[in-house]
């Protein structure tokens, strides 16, 4: 099941889409502006993100790059009632993964949406495929479940501190919400909240030497989760 976040003031095509979209296998939250969009991508993790370029509160393109800056997976597709060439290319270099002009027929929304989710997938394939993963001086294999310094020392990892660890190298650069680190790190039997996750980053800062009071790996963005904060490489 796809989840889409439709972002759009008209009340009317909330509802229509919402409608449509899940005969197709989506599942729709809806904003109706900026605010809205940002507490639903905080509690939520969504597969795509249909973004009108004119909102009430802030300018879509904004908003694109507000998504590109917090949850770069995530891909945009962009909305707009201006079907001139200038609009379209301003929202694709925003990081828009595709545009639709308004008026448009509901079903190229769902065919570009199954696009888009064909491409992620081969994407996610790739990252999940990638045996090792190295960032600052430090190795990670996910195959052997070893983590090893910078000075070539074996770092024991827990099984929670694994999928914590796999979770973020797999989104450098990415803010990512307790929720969402809930949601990515489940394990079946296994209860996990928000002070489980706090613990879990607790320890792995820990292991990777980063400091408590001012973490350059792993940071905390207050009120939004934490980012991992390197250059990955496999």
């Amino acid at each position: 099941m796809t989840r889409c976040l439709v972002v759009d003031d008209d009340a009317e095509i909330r509802a229509s889409l919402q409608d449509y979209l899940q005969k197709f296998g989506v599942t729709v939250s809806a904003a109706a502006d900026g605010r809205e969009m940002r507490r639903l991508m905080a509690a939520q993790v969504f597969d795509v993100v249909v973004l009108d370029l004119m909102l009430p509160d802030e300018n879509g393109l904004s908003l694109c790059q507000w998504i590109q800056q917090h949850h770069a997976s995530v891909p945009v597709i962009m909305l707009t009632a201006h079907g001139d060439p200038i609009s379209r290319v301003l929202g694709l270099e925003m990081g828009a993964d595709d545009y639709l002009a308004k008026p448009f027929e509901p079903r190229e929304l769902v065919a570009r949406i199954h696009a888009i989710r064909r491409r992620a997938k081969r994407g996610e394939s790739d990252a999940q495929t990638r045996r090792e993963f190295r960032f600052e001086g430090w190795s990670f294999d996910r195959l052997l479940r070893q983590l090893v310094s910078p000075q070539q020392v074996v770092v024991p990892l827990s099984s929670a501190e694994y999928r914590m660890l796999t979770a973020l190298v797999e989104r450098p650069g990415r803010v990512l919400s307790r929720e969402q680190l809930i949601e990515l790190t489940r394990a079946p039997g296994v209860e996990v909240n928000d002070r489980s996750v706090d613990l879990t980053i607790s320890r792995l800062r820990q292991k990777l030497g980063d400091s408590p009071k001012e973490p350059r790996l792993i940071r905390t963005m207050r009120g939004e989760g934490y980012l991992f904060d390197a250059q990955v490489q496999s």
